[in-house]
Parts: structure tokens; C-alpha cells; sequence
């Protein structure tokens, strides 16, 4: 019987002069660390480095036996039933109480907390959420929605029970392996006896210390299909469908394993020319989060649209009403884009899995959990089988005995019995004659079971009805042992009939489709305005009262030319600081600035002004570039032009009125400037201060 991981509260104390453990005594037990696989053998001794730490040895390992606990008993699902234990505990306490009645939750609730330790909260959420999937357990009343994320009424307004699917793959004492609960009062499963891979039917998520879990669900006819195909040795492929519906794209899924992405989006249609229906959503979302998502968007300026409605009950349906002249089909790529109508998942198929007669966590694909799953579930259903048979050839002993007994009057030898022991030499005495027509010997507790028989069930005896009894026996014998030499076939037709009971009406609600990548800026719309605020050095989107510069969209990138010769490039955003004195700003465009720029400014360190041509290149964002010699210098031309040809070529300068120089008014020829890089320094227009610069 596998040994239950205790919890880091049940680690004793241990007073400050303890001694060590012997090294036999320390052999004989093993951390939940250990057991999990998470620690070697080297590393779960005590230190010997530590002596003079007496408590060293009682809480080296209490971090990895609280992960390994995590782990094993809380957030990860057993690869044989598919169950966290807090599930396994509600369906156990569900099946000791069931009559076919619904059972208020609340009872259900505080039953379990014989087997779960973790409150009454986890567990009335673990069963509300096995309620909403409806597989294992039928709910009555407010259960919550899964499509609206509305909340369940409490546990004392509500009821459950086990689904028919539940007690039949679930459930079987004969074939369950038991262990004492957490207090020792009561036995608890160690895994159900499942014929049916659970977890890949429901799916499971889970955070655990180290690693977390998340299996996506899947359809009951397709893992029907799928685990008929393994049995057969056919290939498959099994993908999963959600219960929400949408379009998924799973070229990149890779059978579930880490580093696998599932593409999902909401399916929605036009209504009319300014109104958009979403009627299924992504996994994962719910009808409030993404209608947040959505006016998130429309606030941030990312989408516009007028207004949201929400007519959802049984299905979804989603109104998003849009403006006048927007464009149906524009905006709901924007939807995909900027909302959670398309959402990327990243599924994780962890389980625990026993390995050398321990629990561990392994990640496998869900091709390899539906392999492992039937083959669990042929062992069992052979397991049933010799049950079975040895039930049978029993009943057929007993009935064969019974018969005999009754029709050869033996019972009337036991007349003149006056002891105990007379009346068993008596009754086996007379059946010597008959042990070469039975198929094994007569025990006494087979004749203590004779001497049961009452007298009125003797004289009411029925030669003709006894012989078909035995003969039906006899019939079920022979097709249990033909299903046991058959047993790959008597699997097949199991999860056939399985399939024919409880899968008419689950059709596949998510549809399968590639998905394709929608580019953010070739969807965007330039529905923002630009301002700026030159002299704080400000921009900002929709400020109506700085000077407008023109109109853009939220992944626009500007740059903007200070009037201290330096540039900066920015995101578009409500209000951002470039810098003081901005003296130009443009939008950049998405395949890279091309423009060419002339500049001349007047150098803080020499003095000097020099003048340069070039194009941006590559940049960073919210990084300055200096574009003068020195920093602290003055930009006192700037030009800016797509076109070569339209470069100026000649400036007029105005120098100072209080320097030096004789001649104060003249022009620069700018055509023996070459295009450079924006690091250059320039050549010298003059070593005089300027105060004007203006094209010629």
C-alpha cells in the first residue's frame, strides 16, 4: 500500500539535545522529498558538517518535503484516475453516499473533510467546478456559468450527485487499492480504479512549487475514437476541444509537451452594417473579461466603438455596436488584435506517475497519457474479468451443491445428528458419491453453507428452474472466459458501448482552422491626434489646446529635434516628455526613417558652428542622441526633406552683432555637403556665434 506524503505540520519537534538518528533507523524512513523523486539519496542525509547545529537536521529538508507534498497531494492530477486528490476525495464521499438522490453540497462539503485536511472552501470550489464540466457530477441549481464567470449560490442552496459515466468507469471496491486517511479514522482510495483517461476528458490546471500543470480538454467521442484506434494499433490524433467553443489553430500544439501554443479565437460575425455578434468564446475567458478587455481597447484608443451588449444565457452573444463609417470587417481584426477574442495558451501536460514504487511528476504528451490510460484500462477490465469468473465458478459450486443436496435428500442424514461435528461427517458422507461432478473440493465451509438452507426453500424446491439457473451460470462462465482470451476485443467493444451510452449529442464545439497572424499596424486606424507642447517639451495624444501636429495611431513611434541638438524617438502615449524646446517632430514610418536632414549648430566647447547632412538610421527608443560635437550645444538650422533634390543649397547667416567679425550678413554654400552618418561633426560655417539662419 503506498505510504501517504505527511504534511510539513505533521513534523514532530524535536527537543535541543535530540540526537541523531541511528544510521538503520534513518534508512528505514524517507522524506515525501524522497519519495517524490526530488531529492538523492546523498542529499536527504543529515549533514555531518552540522554537528554543532542540533536542529540543522529537522529543517534541512522541510522546503523540499513541502514541495514534494504540493506536488503529490495538492495541485497535480495521478496519471491513473486523472484526479487531484481533493477530487479524488469528493467522488469517494459522493459514492459512500449514494442512493440515486441529489445530496446538498454543504453535506458533501463537510463528509469530505474526513479525507481532505485543506478547509471546506477548496473543496466546495473543486466540486462546484467538477459540477460545471457536468461529467462526473450532475448539478442542481446555481452552479455558477462558465461562460459569464458567474459565481455558484452557496453550498447549502445547491445539490449533486454522481453521473451514470461517473459510477460506471469510476467505481469499483473489488479492484480499489485502499489507505488510511489523514487522521487514521477512516480508508480513503489511493487512486480510483478509472477506466477512462479523466484528465484528458476534463482537462486539469495546477501550480505546484517548481513546476505547474495545465492539460487541456478534450472531446468524449474523440478520446473514444482515439483509445478504440490504440487498441487497434492505427495511429491517432488527439486535439483538444473546448468547451467554450471558438476557432483554435493547433499547428503548433505538439501533442500537448512543454513549449507547445494553441491559438484560440472568439467566432464572431457581422450583424447588420455597424453591429459585430461574438457567439463563442476563447478557452479561458469569460463573456466580463473579455467585454473589460474590449472597452480597455476602445479607452486606450486602440479600437473605437460606440457600445457592448451582452444577451448571454444558455449561449453566448456578445453585441459590439460601432460608429458611423467604421469599416465591420477592419474592426474585428482589431478585436483579434488588441482584445481577448484571440488568446494564446501554453499547454503543459504534467501528471504523477508511480516509477519504482514512487509517486513522481513526469510531463508526457496527451497521446502518451491516452496510451497509458487504456492500457490501465485493459488491466483493469481483466482484472473484473477473473474477479468475475472466480464469482461465477463459485455460484456455479454453490448452486451445483445445493442442488445435489436437495434432490439426493441428503438433508435427512443429518436427522439423527447429535453433535456438530456428526452433522459435517454426515453431509460429506453423502456427498462423496457426487465430488466427480463438481470442479473442486468440498470444503466445510461449503456444507456449514448447506446446513443455512430453510425448509421452506427446500419444499418449494424447482428441479426445472434450478438447472437453467445453473445453466445461465455455466453460459456466463464460458463468454467471460472467451472475453478473457480475447481481451483487446472485449476492451474495443467496452469503450464502444461506452461511447454509444454517453456520447450522443457531444459534438466538437471548437472548430479547427489555421489562424493567421494579424499585424497590429496593418489594422491599427489613425484615429488619435497628435499635440505638442514645444516649449516643456511635451506630447501627448487629443490635447486640444497645444498645437496639433497631425493625426496617428497608438503604435506610432515620433522623433522629435531639440533645440539643444538632440534627438529622441518615442512611442505615442496620452503624455510623454521628450525634451525642452522641441523644434521639430514627425511620425517615423513603420519601414524606417528615409528622410534627409540638414543641420547647423553651434558647438558649445569651440565656439564654432558647423553644419552636416544625414539620415537618421537605426535608433532606440526613449534614448537621446547627441547630434552636435559637444553637449549643451544650439541647434540653429534644421531642414528635413524626402526628396534629394529638394535638399537647400545655400543658407543666408546672420552672425551676433557683438562679435568680431567684419562681415556679419552673408550665405553658405551647402551643396559640398555630403550625406554622413548623425555622429558626424560637420564642416565649419564660421567660428562667430550666429544668431540667424534662413534658406536662400
Amino acid at each position: 500500500m503506498p505510504k501517504r506524503t505527511p504534511s510539513p505540520d505533521d513534523q514532530p519537534e524535536l527537543p535541543l539535545n535530540a540526537e541523531k538518528p541511528a544510521a538503520s533507523e534513518s534508512a528505514a524512513t524517507s522524506s515525501p522529498a524522497e519519495s517524490a523523486g526530488l531529492v538523492s539519496a546523498a542529499q536527504s542525509e543529515a549533514p555531518k558538517s552540522n554537528d554543532h547545529a542540533p536542529l540543522a537536521h529537522s529543517y534541512k529538508t522541510w522546503f523540499l518535503d513541502y514541495a514534494s507534498y504540493v506536488i503529490l497531494d495538492r495541485a497535480v492530477p495521478h496519471i491513473d484516475d486523472g484526479l487531484k486528490p481533493v477530487q479524488r476525495r469528493i467522488l469517494h464521499t459522493f459514492w459512500e453516499q449514494d442512493d440515486g438522490r441529489f445530496h446538498k453540497v454543504a453535506n458533501i462539503v463537510g463528509a469530505c473533510m474526513r479525507y481532505h485536511p485543506h478547509g471546506d472552501a477548496s473543496i466546495g470550489a473543486a466540486l462546484v467546478g467538477m459540477g460545471q464540466r457536468g461529467y462526473l457530477v450532475e448539478p442542481q441549481g446555481n452552479f455558477g456559468n462558465l461562460l459569464t464567470g458567474d459565481d455558484a449560490a452557496a453550498p447549502r442552496y445547491i445539490e449533486a450527485r454522481l453521473t451514470p459515466f461517473a459510477r460506471e468507469i469510476l467505481f469499483n471496491p473489488k479492484t480499489t487499492v485502499w489507505q488510511a486517511s489523514y487522521d487514521g479514522r477512516a480508508k480513503e482510495p489511493v487512486t480510483l480504479p478509472a477506466k477512462f483517461p479523466v484528465v484528458l476528458l476534463d482537462g486539469a490546471e495546477g501550480i505546484a512549487v517548481g513546476l505547474s500543470t495545465r492539460i487541456l480538454p478534450h472531446n468524449f467521442n474523440d478520446i473514444c475514437r482515439c483509445a478504440i484506434n490504440h487498441l487497434q494499433g492505427k495511429r491517432f490524433k488527439l486535439v483538444p476541444d473546448f468547451p467554450s467553443g471558438g476557432i483554435a489553430d493547433f499547428a503548433d500544439y505538439n501533442d500537448g509537451e512543454r513549449g507547445a501554443k494553441v491559438k484560440v479565437r472568439a467566432k464572431m460575425e457581422p450583424r447588420g452594417k455597424y453591429q459585430i455578434a461574438i457567439t463563442e468564446l476563447p478557452y479561458g475567458t469569460t463573456t466580463t473579461s473579455l467585454i473589460e478587455s474590449i472597452l480597455a481597447a476602445n479607452a486606450k484608443g486602440k479600437i473605437k466603438i460606440k457600445h457592448v451588449d451582452d444577451n448571454t444565457s444558455e449561449s453566448v452573444e456578445i453585441i459590439v455596436h460601432l460608429p458611423q463609417g467604421a469599416d465591420a470587417e477592419q474592426v474585428m481584426n482589431q478585436l483579434y488584435v488588441f482584445t481577448d477574442c484571440q488568446v494564446s495558451l501554453s499547454p503543459a501536460a504534467c501528471v504523477i506517475d508511480t516509477v519504482e514504487g514512487r509517486d513522481r511528476p513526469i510531463f508526457l504528451g496527451v497521446s502518451e497519457i491516452l496510451r497509458r490510460s487504456v492500457d490501465k484500462t485493459v488491466q483493469l477490465l481483466r482484472q473484473e474479468l477473473d474477479i468475475k469468473l472466480a464469482e461465477l465458478e463459485q455460484q456455479w459450486h454453490w448452486d451445483s451443491l445445493e442442488r445435489i443436496f436437495i434432490e439426493e435428500r441428503i438433508y435427512r442424514r443429518i436427522e439423527q445428528s447429535r453433535t456438530w461435528e456428526s452433522v459435517l461427517a454426515e453431509i460429506h458422507e453423502g456427498l462423496k458419491p457426487f465430488a466427480k461432478k463438481l470442479r473442486r473440493a468440498i470444503t466445510d465451509e461449503d456444507v456449514t453453507r448447506l446446513t443455512e438452507i430453510r425448509i421452506k426453500r427446500i419444499s418449494a424446491y424447482n428441479r426445472f428452474k434450478a438447472d437453467e439457473a445453473i445453466k445461465a451460470i455455466e453460459e456466463e462462465i464460458k463468454q467471460t472466459r472467451h472475453d478473457l482470451a480475447h481481451l483487446v476485443e472485449f476492451a474495443i467493444k467496452w469503450f464502444e458501448t461506452l461511447q454509444e451510452k454517453y456520447g450522443k449529442g457531444r459534438k466538437r464545439r471548437t472548430t479547427c482552422d489555421e489562424v493567421e497572424q494579424i499585424s497590429a499596424a496593418a489594422v491599427v486606424s489613425a484615429n488619435q491626434r497628435l499635440y505638442v507642447n514645444r516649449e516643456e517639451g511635451f506630447i501627448g495624444l487629443n490635447w486640444r489646446q497645444h498645437e496639433f501636429v497631425i493625426e496617428c495611431t497608438i503604435l506610432d513611434e515620433v522623433v522629435c529635434f531639440m533645440g539643444d541638438a538632440t534627438c529622441k524617438v518615442v512611442k505615442v502615449a496620452d503624455k510623454v516628455f521628450v525634451g525642452k524646446e522641441i523644434q521639430h517632430l514627425h511620425i517615423v514610418p513603420k519601414d524606417g526613417d528615409d528622410r534627409f536632414y540638414t543641420v547647423i549648430y553651434q558647438d558649445k566647447e569651440s565656439g564654432k558652428a558647423f553644419a552636416k547632412r544625414f539620415q537618421l538610421g537605426g535608433t532606440t527608443r526613449e534614448k537621446v542622441y547627441n547630434l552636435a560635437a559637444s553637449e549643451g550645444s544650439k541647434l540653429v538650422f534644421f531642414d528635413e526633406t524626402k526628396n534629394p533634390e529638394s535638399m537647400p543649397t545655400k543658407v543666408r547667416i546672420q552672425l551676433s552683432g557683438r562679435c568680431s567679425a567684419r562681415v556679419k550678413d552673408f550665405e553658405f554654400d551647402l551643396r559640398e555637403l555630403t550625406v554622413g552618418n548623425r555622429g558626424a561633426k560637420g564642416i565649419t560655417v564660421t567660428q562667430y556665434p550666429i544668431k540667424e539662419v534662413t534658406r536662400a
